[in-house]
């Protein structure tokens, strides 16, 4: 018998040496060895000669670009856990399934979070520029103060398995969890949690010490935390964002902070990355990251991992495990 005809795999991005060389040896694989991203000719060119695309969280995979997908495109294995990036109705529409990668970058991001919650309320940043600076003194008694978490409030906006990951390392730093959700969770999980519900976003924040979120971003968070919100939050709150940047108006958050209207924020995203508003680069109240929640060596490859079992499975007639219906965001 012939041996089956291999999918024709179009990658976007350099993903780990041990991915790409799996992929290899598995897929007619098309790799981007210098990893830039792709324009819309680039992305619109690969849809039209891939049986698969593998894209990254970066690449917009919009109707315009789907419009253009050629007769064999039905799958698209995102790189990823975010899926706001592609166009899930069109997608649906010309038959093309769409998976992510959940679940493999839960530890991760939710270690960033807490690393980002007490880089702000503890001046980390600040401390580590004065370092460098070479303008350090000494210890003083009134030198480099910030505030101490244990004992706060921290509201959650989204407890799904980041939230709840974070909520378990938040709990052993002596913070009370909060948490407000699309859907109460289990009582269990809250138990565990010792977590207290608020159906009312409103109440929530303006209750809270610290708040993180952890939602994904869709048509129905798109500046959840809008000026308006924002205002409710005490101007000792501290904001922690590791989902999305289109989750929270930054123009107003940033306002916010330089007025002193809130304490300072921790921010791996951003609304327009990677252009950021220039006005937070001059906060000495904000920490700045260059989206890095997900970004350890052993989440990559578990990423690529989950990438190559959707296609295979796909490849070989099955359902893939990480199918994404519109549904679920």
């Amino acid at each position: 018998m012939p041996e089956k005809k291999k999918p024709v795999v179009v990658v976007t991005r350099k993903l780990p040496d041990v991915i790409e060389t799996r992929m290899m040896e598995l897929f007619d694989t098309r790799l981007n060895h210098d990893d830039t991203p792709p324009g819309v000719p680039e992305l619109i060119e690969a849809v039209r000669t891939a049986d698969v695309l593998v894209p990254t969280v970066t690449d917009r995979i919009d109707a315009r670009v789907l419009a253009q997908a050629g007769p064999n495109l039905r799958l698209i294995a995102s790189f990823g856990t975010g899926v706001d990036h592609i166009d899930l109705k069109t997608a649906r529409q010309r038959g093309i399934t769409v998976t992510n990668t959940p679940g493999v970058l839960t530890e991760d991001t939710a270690d960033m979070t807490m690393a980002l919650l007490l880089a702000v309320s503890r001046r980390l940043s600040e401390g580590e520029r004065l370092v460098r600076s070479g303008e350090w003194k000494g210890w003083g008694p009134t030198t480099m103060l910030g505030h101490r978490i244990w004992g706060k409030r921290l509201g959650i906006i989204g407890l799904g398995r980041i939230g709840q990951a974070l909520a378990k390392r938040a709990k052993g730093f002596g913070l009370s969890i909060h948490y407000h959700n699309r859907r109460r969770v289990h009582p269990e999980i809250e138990g565990e949690l010792e977590a207290t519900y608020w159906e009312s976003l409103d109440q929530m924040l303006a209750r809270m010490d610290i708040v993180s979120i952890n939602c994904p971003h869709t048509p129905a968070t798109y500046h959840l935390l809008s000026a308006r919100r924002l205002q409710l939050l005490r101007p000792h709150c501290y904001i922690v964002n590791t989902s999305r940047g289109e989750v929270v108006d930054e123009n107003a958050l940033t306002r916010m902070l330089q007025k002193g209207e809130l304490a300072g924020a921790g921010l791996d995203v951003f609304e327009h990355e990677p252009a950021i508003n220039p006005k937070l680069l001059t906060l000495d109240n904000v920490v700045l990251l260059p989206h890095m929640g997900s970004a350890t060596i052993e989440g990559r490859i578990d990423m690529g991992e989950k990438v190559i079992i959707n296609i295979k499975t796909f490849a070989d007639g099955h359902a893939p495990p990480d199918r994404v219906l519109e549904a679920m965001f």
